[in-house]
């Protein structure tokens, strides 16, 4: 998926179709190293994520689901 921007605020991100939850999930998985907060200290600090370290995760996700659906026979 290509994204107009290398770093996109999770507003814009919503407005490209992605829910405000999955968007959530992804920032608070584990070892995630793509989204930040520009100040944590802050509780309505906008969340910034580099969009080529999402899609690798997303597309990541995405395998990781199809592998654990269970398969017909």
């Amino acid at each position: 998926m290509k994204y107009p921007k290398p770093i996109m605020r999770i507003s814009e991100l919503q407005k490209m179709g992605f829910p405000q939850e999955y968007l959530m999930y992804a920032y608070h998985s584990r070892n995630q190293n793509f989204a930040s907060k520009s100040n944590p200290t802050k509780k309505n600090s906008p969340i910034f994520f580099d969009t080529e370290g999402f899609e690798m995760w997303r597309l990541k996700e995405i395998k990781a689901q199809v592998t654990a659906m269970p398969r017909g026979g």
